[in-house]
């Protein structure tokens, strides 16, 4: 969990302002309480599917009730004053198209930070990934690699690329740092691979 607070208190610390899947359990529950504590819920915006409003949320913690719901339901939202602004969405393509357009809306710098964390963080990881293979974005993405966690799909990479599975000059597209401060860094100076797909893609 440190090493949530010190991304967090990272991002605080230059102005930075986070967008997440809009849980408010585990790491990234983590940065946006810490964040919002820090400089304000404007600093934050969650952007989660309805059906998973209720499971990724601590039990524990205060919300607002809303109406809207696309079945018709009355739903839970985290706190706003605790864990900044949540956009509720009717699935998750939507959630992530919503991110990467927000992301993308920082300006220069801007980009993705993946934290430790599972099946989930490895999809849009990977999705996040191909869309900068393919040109369809050209945003950083830093793996902050606490203790070591994504030492193996560093290796992964390498190993693919030596069996022609990954260009060469893509295994740059996934970047990695050792602090919060050095993966900030790391976005700012993030170079597009020059063997990125010049595919047209229209408004995607």
């Amino acid at each position: 969990m440190e090493s949530a607070r010190q991304l967090a208190r990272v991002m605080a610390a230059n102005n930075i302002e986070l967008v997440y899947g809009g849980g408010t359990v585990g790491l990234m529950g983590e940065i946006a309480r810490t964040l919002v504590s820090l400089a304000g819920p404007d600093a934050v915006h969650g952007i989660i599917p309805e059906p998973l409003v209720k499971f990724e949320r601590d039990p524990t913690y205060t919300s607002s009730t809303i109406n809207g719901s696309s079945t018709g339901a009355t739903l839970a939202i985290p706190e706003e004053t605790v864990f900044g602004r949540t956009t509720i969405v009717p699935d998750m393509h939507t959630r992530k198209r919503l991110m990467a357009q927000e992301v993308a809306a920082g300006g220069p710098g801007s980009g993705f930070i993946a934290l430790p964390g599972g099946y989930g963080t490895m999809e849009e990881l990977l999705e996040a990934a191909t869309w900068n293979q393919l040109g369809i974005q050209s945003l950083g993405i830093c793996l902050l690699n606490v203790n070591g966690f994504y030492d193996g799909l560093l290796g992964w990479i390498d190993k693919s690329v030596e069996e022609g599975f990954i260009r060469p000059g893509n295994a740059s597209i996934l970047v990695s740092a050792n602090t919060p401060e050095d993966a900030i860094q790391a976005l700012r100076e993030y170079k597009v691979s020059e063997s990125q797909f010049k595919l047209q893609w229209g408004n995607e």
